[in-house]
């Protein structure tokens, strides 16, 4: 009778098939298959999200798995996750564990390291654990001020709509798009007449140059003036229209005695009288003045 009948094949097919299924699943999972792996427990209050297989990281790098998790029911608030970590993992005293996940969902648990100076903990010591702050926790913690402001964002919608409903914010909008229109216009001809200044530029800097020449010809021409020897010329002039003024304002001289000898004056004017009289004699009575005789002289 043969041992390896079609049944005995059957069975140990089927053996080795799940011994092949378990193994796989536990790759899949992450467990190691060939090493145990050094053995660490991470004390929770609360692992929502954490289960055996979730990968462990450090400093972003895996260096091992959570291979179960341990529930106390004689004190709820202890749960303890069964840490297989890489043989060259060392952990120092302070290390701590945080659960994390991402916005997908995926959880995972992070090692934060304590003081690398300080002595490693024994395999098999315990370590703190907790949840980590995320995105997600963040928002929730928000969520009671956002609860707090959902009336004031009501009722500034409100006043926003009510703005908005106001024809006037129209006819606001239409006069910025006039402005708007005429700033265009104005930057347009400001273009225009910087092109304009920046074409006659070089001629105004021209003039320009040759003003400032003109200017230090008049300069040079002023310092080359002999300044002493004019107002020496200018002072001798003052002088002769002083001592001809003081000479009017004296009794020397005809114009002296003119400007200020009356009796001179009155002579001139008597001298003058008589000359005007003698001349309207003459006209009225010419013949008392002038004889003439064909005859020859009579004797009165």
């Amino acid at each position: 009778m043969k041992f390896f009948t079609k049944e005995v094949q059957i069975a140990l097919v089927a053996v080795i098939g799940l011994i092949v299924l378990f193994l796989g699943m536990n790759f899949l999972k992450g467990l190691s298959l060939f090493s145990a792996g050094n053995k660490y427990m991470a004390q929770f209050s609360d692992v929502t999200g954490l289960s055996a297989s979730s990968p462990v990281y450090c400093n972003g790098v895996k260096v091992g798995t959570v291979e179960s998790i341990e529930y106390d029911f004689n004190r709820p608030d202890h749960i303890a996750a069964v840490l297989s970590l890489n043989d060259e993992m060392q952990l120092p005293q302070g290390t701590s564990a945080e659960i994390a996940s991402d916005l997908l969902g995926n959880v995972r648990l992070e090692l934060k390291l304590g003081d690398m100076t300080a002595p490693r903990l024994a395999v098999g010591d315990t370590i703190s654990g907790g949840q980590q702050v995320g995105l997600t926790g963040k928002f929730s913690g928000m969520v009671p001020q956002i609860e707090q402001m959902l009336p004031k964002l009501d009722s500034i919608l409100a006043s926003v709509n009510t703005l908005l409903a106001d024809p006037t914010i129209g006819h606001s909008l239409h006069n910025i798009e006039d402005i708007t229109a005429g700033l265009t216009t104005t930057a347009t001809e400001l273009n225009l007449l910087t092109k304009s200044l920046n074409r006659q530029l070089p001629t105004l800097m021209n003039k320009a140059t040759g003003v400032m020449a003109n200017a230090d010809t008049l300069t040079q021409t002023l310092n080359d003036l002999d300044l002493a020897a004019t107002m020496a010329k200018v002072d001798r002039t003052l002088q002769n229209v002083e001592q001809m003024t003081a000479k009017l304002n004296s009794k020397e001289g005809t114009l002296g005695l003119l400007m200020r000898d009356a009796e001179l004056y009155n002579n001139l004017n008597a001298t003058m009288a008589h000359a005007d009289s003698l001349m309207i004699d003459f006209k009225a009575h010419p013949k008392r003045y002038i004889h003439f005789s064909v005859f020859g002289k009579k004797d009165k």
